[in-house]
């Protein structure tokens, strides 16, 4: 298990090494239908060692053409006829998504980590959700990930408070409001923090915090406080 990742800010992500990754989450990254083009490319040049792997992006349904023949290429095989993806119906997409939640599931959290670097929106949606904190603090590390999601995860009643402590240590995300008042709201979130950033609650919002009696009564009694202050006499 990697070292907890609690101690500070999202850090700078080192580049994946693809060439020792285990085929099993190559092939999961690959399933995610969010994933890049691009992701194919580097994984097939950081792989031309595992003819396993190559098979796999040779015969993959969303394999972009230049990639496949440069595959082929290199495999010393004709590329096989394809019958590309561009869009999938409803039960294509379920039958999809079940597959990648299974796959997950059955992965080691090591896996999970290595997964959450890179992995498409579909495989970020069950991961912010992992009961390994790291996995879900790794995930905060992929360059993909949006802001929309954080929201998602500060919003999560049952998130492990070092994730929290993460999310309202970066600047960038606190600047959205949504995020911000999710942090405040969130009764995992540790009170010094709460209140830390209370104070940029709009007056609405502190008055539904000032009765909301799942947060922490020194939070919920600071919002009573800035309401008193901030109504008009």
């Amino acid at each position: 298990m990697e070292e907890s990742k609690s101690e500070g800010v999202v850090s700078e992500v080192k580049p994946l090494d693809f060439s020792i990754l285990p085929q099993e989450v190559i092939e999961t990254l690959l399933l995610d239908g969010t994933a890049e083009p691009s992701l194919f490319d580097e994984i097939a040049h950081e792989n031309l060692h595992r003819p396993e792997i190559l098979n796999h992006i040779l015969n993959h349904p969303r394999t972009p053409e230049l990639v496949r023949q440069f595959v082929a290429k290199i495999l010393k095989v004709p590329a096989p006829p394809i019958r590309r993806i561009e869009t999938e119906d409803e039960a294509e997409k379920e039958l999809r998504a079940k597959t990648l939640l299974q796959k997950i599931q059955q992965m080691k959290a090591s896996e999970r980590i290595h997964l959450a670097r890179r992995c498409g929106r579909e495989a970020r949606s069950i991961l912010l959700h992992d009961i390994n904190k790291d996995v879900v603090l790794t995930v905060l590390e992929n360059p993909k990930i949006t802001e929309t999601e954080i929201e998602m995860i500060a919003k999560q009643k049952t998130v492990h408070e070092d994730v929290l402590k993460i999310i309202a240590k970066k600047k960038e995300w606190m600047k959205n409001y949504s995020i911000l008042y999710a942090i405040v709201l969130n009764p995992r979130t540790p009170p010094a923090i709460a209140l830390s950033h209370i104070h940029a609650l709009r007056l609405k919002d502190l008055i539904r915090i000032g009765k909301n009696k799942f947060v922490p009564d020194v939070v919920r009694s600071a919002a009573k406080r800035l309401v008193a202050e901030k109504r008009p006499t």
